[in-house]
């Protein structure tokens, strides 16, 4: 992409100020601030709608390449006491993931351009030292035999400087007859003393220096290290050995430097040092915590019950939390701006993006009786998804042929999804918005159904309520987390994005608590309240999402269920006691990603408590029957819910339509199918439906669910003069007024 950025923040009140950083391949580029309306270029539809907004920020900017640097490890600032003049010890527990993928740091305070000391696997997959002295002389002392992968080993390297005796060990945690890897290698060597070498100690990495000539961490390891710990001599092997059976680091008094704890404190970016120096470093790039350690029995899958057999942290070469980008142009919101989608646009010589983010109201207030409720939990689930796990003959609609800039962009810089795995194969349970998010643009086709998806399919909603004269405010799932109930009550219809799948539980109390106190909500979406997902403490820009059981693209490894950020088990909410039928009647029962499919009326949608939904609309009218923005025809697709009074849909709801119709590509969601029968698919399972679902909580509040990810597609249709159309405005329109819902 020849110019491309992202906004310091999603969501922004009037009086604050957001920042914008920008990587630009030209000399110089244009930016503005434009109000988003309608993303979606295909013919069939509107087309785009974006509005100049009249800003100081427009203007042209010099163009600067600020790339982008993967990978997690852990930094411990340098004190004298790291010098180790006379010698040291080195040792951890590590489980590579990746050992054949070149040289790795493990605890290393080495710098390709000063030297220093480290422990590392070096380009055969195998344990060594390095050591450098302060004559700048170099010696490597290496195990021959490479390290299995997935498999734990603890190893330690020593250096006496009196004797020139250097000693490296791995054992592995298991052991079989004519193990191998089980070795040892020594070496006498003619340095006298370590090197004083003035940078950070590492964890999971060492220092390089760049093609820019700066120095910044790479050699990323790929695994999990557990109990790292540094001491001022060399250990015997005795010594080792009792380290190695659990001794604690503490017993060896003066000689220990630092012995680090991966199981303390494990919301936060702070990594604990046990010893008296407090050596404590901070992780960078969010490797997974609350991991399991090598002695982890089974006998307990809480790290909360059992954190000394949670002693990992899981480094990945491909982790990024923060993108770090140096700010290139600010802008304060004047009081007066009005709530709404908007974006910087930037364009240059070959190029254009857009950095998406949500002005709200001013903080406590609302300036519209409807709110749409941006589901920027879910953008972040799919922020840059590459969806490279999943067959490809689940999309039959794919996008053949080249990639476009924005996936080139994605794949080039190793960007990650939480439908994604890491290099190693283990899945992404964290994601950010402080880089990048391409997909998370107004024209942006997921490359997997060739049709909008997140932010951009909202916009068709977004451009609905512009074309009905719908005035409303814009929040986001980040400000419901922080606001709970506060934010919500002010409003009288809260409706939701079109696919709203990941909620906290702070979100979901709030919600509940709206509803049942009166307020009225139009899901007009599909597999919505479905995945566990907490903000980590003090860094809202952060989400985390653990997947087990339900429809998944990974799994969670046995003992990893539980969120590091918050200690809560993840997975479904339904598997927790909230299913999202008792929420809105309805959930997630199937998806599918050839076409959509029409609703017809059942018996319910005659009942007189929804008259007014139906006005305008014939007895025998089918809805949603025609062409779509998302997945070409009908308004029932994508991914669908259904009620289920067995699983909460309240008794009195009422199911006022259902889909029907659909191909085999729409397949009864995992979570729901006992055993493998074959009896799955939408020709043969009843379950393979949407249901248009409509009921009232206590005093005046109420639901509308929609049930379908391809509903907001429709609304254009025929100049907005359609069925899906007719109905959204109707419930909206008495969702807003003053008085009951029906006479």
């Amino acid at each position: 992409m020849e110019v491309v950025g992202y906004a310091d923040q999603f969501s922004v009140a009037p009086g604050e100020t957001v920042r914008f950083h920008v990587s630009c391949k030209q000399p110089t580029y244009q930016a503005d601030i434009v109000r988003l309306i309608h993303g979606d270029p295909n013919p069939k539809g509107p087309g785009f709608k974006e509005e100049l907004v009249a800003t100081p920020v427009s203007g042209e900017y010099p163009g600067r390449r600020q790339d982008i640097h993967t990978g997690s490890h852990i930094i411990v600032p340098d004190v004298p006491l790291l010098g180790l003049h006379d010698g040291f010890t080195l040792h951890a527990w590590i489980y590579p993931t990746t050992p054949q993928k070149g040289v790795q740091g493990i605890l290393t305070k080495w710098s390709e351009a000063e030297g220093g000391y480290g422990l590392v696997l070096d380009e055969g997959g195998v344990l060594a030292v390095w050591l450098t002295d302060p004559a700048g002389r170099t010696e490597q002392v290496r195990i021959n035999t490479p390290l299995r992968s997935l498999d734990w080993y603890f190893v330690a390297a020593t250096f006496d400087a009196h004797s020139g005796q250097i000693a490296v060990y791995q054992e592995p945690l298991r052991t079989w007859p004519q193990d191998q890897t089980r070795a040892t290698a020594t070496a006498t060597t003619q340095l006298q003393a370590t090197p004083t070498t003035p940078v950070d100690c590492v964890m999971a990495g060492l220092w390089q220096t760049g093609d820019d000539g700066e120095s910044r961490i790479g050699r990323h390891f790929n695994g999990k290290i557990d109990r790292p710990g540094v001491f001022r001599r060399a250990l015997s092997r005795d010594e080792l050995l009792s380290l190695q059976r659990g001794a604690s680091p503490l017993a060896f008094g003066d000689d220990l430097v630092a012995a680090w704890d991966f199981s303390a404190e494990v919301a936060s970016d702070t990594v604990i040092d046990t010893s008296p120096h407090g050596l404590h470093g901070r992780a960078i790039n969010m490797p997974a915590r609350a991991m399991t350690g090598y002695n982890w029995s089974g006998a307990e899958t809480d790290f909360r019950n059992t954190p000394h057999e949670y002693g990992a942290i899981h480094f990945h070469d491909d982790d990024l939390e923060d993108a770090g980008w140096q700010v290139d142009f600010s802008w304060t919101l004047p009081a007066e701006c009005r709530s709404g989608v908007y974006a910087a646009r930037l364009r240059t010589e070959g190029g254009e993006d857009h950095i998406p983010f949500f002005i709200r109201p001013p903080r406590g207030q609302a300036t519209a009786d409807i709110a749409f409720l941006a589901p920027t939990n879910s953008y972040l689930a799919y922020a840059n998804e590459q969806l490279t796990t999943l067959p490809p003959a689940l999309f039959p609609n794919r996008k053949q042929g080249e990639l476009a800039p924005d996936d080139h962009y994605i794949r080039e810089n190793r960007l990650l999804s939480l439908y994604d795995s890491h290099a190693d194969g283990s899945g992404v349970c964290y994601s950010s918005r402080l880089r990048p998010i391409v997909n998370m643009r107004p024209r942006y086709h997921m490359r997997a159904l060739n049709c909008p998806h997140q932010l951009p399919a909202d916009l068709h909603l977004i451009d609905w309520l512009e074309a009905k004269g719908h005035a409303y405010d814009v929040i986001t799932d980040e400000d419901l987390h922080a606001e709970g109930l506060d934010l919500l009550a002010p409003y009288k219809v809260i409706i939701t994005g079109s696919h709203p799948e990941y909620w906290s539980g702070p979100m979901l109390d709030a919600l509940e608590t709206y509803l049942n106190t009166g307020g009225r909500l139009m899901y007009l979406g599909g597999n919505g309240f479905y995945w566990i997902t907490s903000f980590a403490p003090g860094r809202p820009h952060v989400v985390e999402v653990r997947r087990r059981v339900g429809t998944r693209s990974w799994h969670a490894k046995p003992g990893e269920y539980h969120h590091s950020t918050t200690g809560e088990p993840g997975g479904l909410w339904r598997d927790r006691g909230r299913t999202p039928q008792r929420l809105v009647g309805v959930g997630f029962t199937t998806q599918g990603f050839d076409n959509s499919a029409p609703y017809e009326r059942k018996p319910d949608g005659f009942d007189p408590r929804a008259a007014f939904i139906f006005e305008g609309i014939g007895d025998k009218e089918a809805i949603g029957d025609f062409e779509s923005l998302v997945l070409n025809y009908g308004a029932a697709g994508f991914e669908l819910d259904r009620a289920e009074h067995s699983l909460g849909t309240p008794a009195h709801a009422l199911v006022l339509a259902s889909s029907s119709g659909h191909s085999d590509s729409y397949q009864h969601v995992i979570e729901e199918v006992l055993l493998s029968d074959s009896q799955q698919g939408g020709t043969v399972n009843p379950k393979v439906r949407a249901d248009m679902v409509y009921f009232e909580y206590p005093q005046g509040g109420a639901v509308f669910s929609a049930s379908s990810i391809a509903w907001d597609g429709a609304l254009s249709h025929n100049q907005y003069e359609n069925t899906v159309s007719r109905i959204t405005d109707n419930v909206l329109r008495r969702f807003a007024a003053e008085g009951p819902l029906s006479e």
